[in-house]
């Protein structure tokens, strides 16, 4: 699933809740160089139909499996980050029914259907009657009049809702102020 679509309904809701983006831009965000590594190697192990290569089958899963590996340790420098725990909990849901599946996704076939496409293998994903750990894999149809819609498991919805809490969170911090001394109780005199 591409997150484009959350990441935009996240920075209007941010900014419907009285977020700010220049707030978003001052987010300290961590490992982005492991970000863009995990992209690029995804982009390489399964290019886009207009890129003029292919990768072969084993060589895509090694790349996309150190992707997940590049992408994990980001999540781990942003741990402090709301959403981010959201975010570790799909890329794992996702990561458990690779593993179990030979190195590919398995999609149901009436999400396929739902999205209007066909195939056995194609890129990341594989079409299984019966995959491995089947409450994890791509389950669903994004509806056919959202951009860049495909289908999508319970780790990309994982995955959607802690992109859009850090981006909603992040929108809306301010400075914290000094928590209040709990417990303590100041006795003043007072006058007879």
């Amino acid at each position: 699933m591409v997150f484009v679509d959350v990441v935009v309904v996240a920075l209007v809701a941010g900014l419907l809740l009285g977020g700010r983006l220049g707030t978003l831009a001052e987010t300290p965000l961590r490992g982005m160089g492991l970000a863009f590594g995990a992209i690029a190697l995804q982009v390489v192990a399964f290019p886009f139909d207009v890129l003029p290569w292919q990768t072969p089958g084993s060589v895509a899963r090694a790349l996309w499996l150190v992707s997940y590996a590049l992408l994990i340790g980001m999540l781990i420098q942003n741990v402090h980050l709301r959403g981010t725990l959201l975010v570790a909990a799909g890329l794992g849901s996702n990561l458990l029914a690779i593993l179990a599946n030979g190195g590919l996704m398995p999609v149901r076939g009436s999400a396929l259907v739902a999205a209007h496409r066909h195939y056995a293998v194609h890129n990341n994903s594989i079409q299984l009657v019966r995959p491995h750990l089947g409450a994890l894999v791509d389950r669903w149809a994004v509806p056919h009049w959202i951009p860049f819609g495909n289908v999508y498991s319970v780790g990309d919805v994982l995955i959607g809702l802690g992109i859009a809490l850090a981006i909603v969170t992040a929108m809306r911090a301010t400075e914290v102020p000094a928590a209040p001394v709990v417990g303590r109780v100041e006795l003043t005199p007072q006058p007879e």
